[in-house]
């Protein structure tokens, strides 16, 4: 009896040392240097950004993937347009601007770093109730006509426009009041050198400035190729249409002159048969050279990121601009 108690208490003492044994394993596998190097690697952190309106809605799906692959980075995405934007970075309010236009040169004086992430385009709009949108819509208008109704004023009725003096509706002629790229890329086709050079009523922001065409049939504005078409169906916004630009002034819109479909006018950006201006980069610009979770965020962008442009109305770069824009980051 006394042998047989020996040899259970013997199998208990053999089964602790095991369990214990398996106990302390688990904690020391998981907390080798693998794992902590996997831990330090993640980003983590927030990113502010604000500015043109016409990167704004392509921002917020860069941000919504990069965060699918990096949950512990946050995102802080505003509008308010490209002026904003560049006096937000300036003044270190966020960490990025969006700014649809190109750089100035008293800007980069003030510290600021810029590369471009895509293109896109700027294009007249016009309600489809306007008196003469058939006409528009055969013959087109062309850069001339544009100077004349936005910079010098000569033309002001839609009668001028298509060259029938009977017609005497006035044009309602709409530009941007707030700092925008769209204005200072539609004053440059326009034959102006600034935003300021145009003439027209102010309306705040690129929303309000389709609501506002939308309501007038004798109003003429501008948008962002992105915000004027349905980018669900590819189809223009209901109520507006972009006047054909008669780019090779022969008074007939051309089949590669009219954009109904969003195909249309992003082949036209794409191939540059479309004008540049009012066709333009759209770039990024930080406070010197963006570092850590900045530059990872935007050379994603200019990378993987590229993948989710064109689902959203957005010309990716080309390989060739793509790489210039990525060695700027490592120079």
């Amino acid at each position: 009896m006394q042998k047989q108690t020996i040899t259970w208490l013997s199998l208990l003492l053999v089964l602790a040392v095991s369990l214990t044994a398996c106990g302390t394993a688990a904690p020391e596998a998981t907390a080798g240097p693998e794992s902590e190097a996997l831990a330090s690697s993640e980003l983590s952190g927030t990113l502010s950004i604000s500015g043109a309106f016409a990167l704004y809605p392509m921002m917020t799906v860069w941000a919504d993937e990069f965060s699918k692959l990096h949950p512990n980075v946050q995102f802080d995405v505003q509008g308010g347009g490209a002026g904003k934007g560049m006096t937000d970075t300036i003044a270190g309010a966020v960490d990025i601007g969006m700014i649809s236009r190109s750089i100035k040169e008293e800007e980069t004086a003030q510290g600021i770093f810029w590369v471009s992430v895509t293109k896109d385009a700027v294009f007249p709009i016009i309600n489809v109730e306007n008196p003469v949108a058939e006409q528009l819509m055969a013959q087109g208008i062309t850069q001339e006509t544009y100077n004349k109704i936005y910079i010098t004023g000569e033309i002001t009725t839609w009668g001028e426009v298509v060259g029938d003096p009977a017609i005497t509706d006035k044009i309602n002629v709409f530009t941007r009041s707030d700092a925008a790229g769209a204005a200072e890329q539609w004053a440059k086709y326009s034959g102006g050198e600034a935003q300021e050079d145009l003439l027209g009523i102010g309306v705040n922001g690129e929303p309000s400035m389709l609501d506002t065409v939308l309501k007038d049939p004798l109003g003429i504005g501008f948008g962002n190729l992105n915000s004027i078409f349905d980018l669900s169906n590819g189809n223009l916004v209901p109520g507006i249409f972009i006047p054909p630009i008669d780019i090779n002034e022969n008074g007939t819109a051309d089949a590669g002159e009219v954009y109904k479909v969003k195909e249309d006018a992003f082949s036209a950006v794409a191939n540059g048969t479309y004008p540049s201006p009012p066709a333009r980069f759209e770039n990024l610009a930080t406070l010197g050279k963006p570092e850590g979770l900045e530059l990872e965020f935007v050379k994603w962008i200019l990378t993987d990121g590229q993948q989710y442009l064109e689902a959203a109305g957005y010309v990716p770069l080309t390989p060739e601009q793509q790489a210039e824009s990525l060695a700027k980051l490592e120079q």
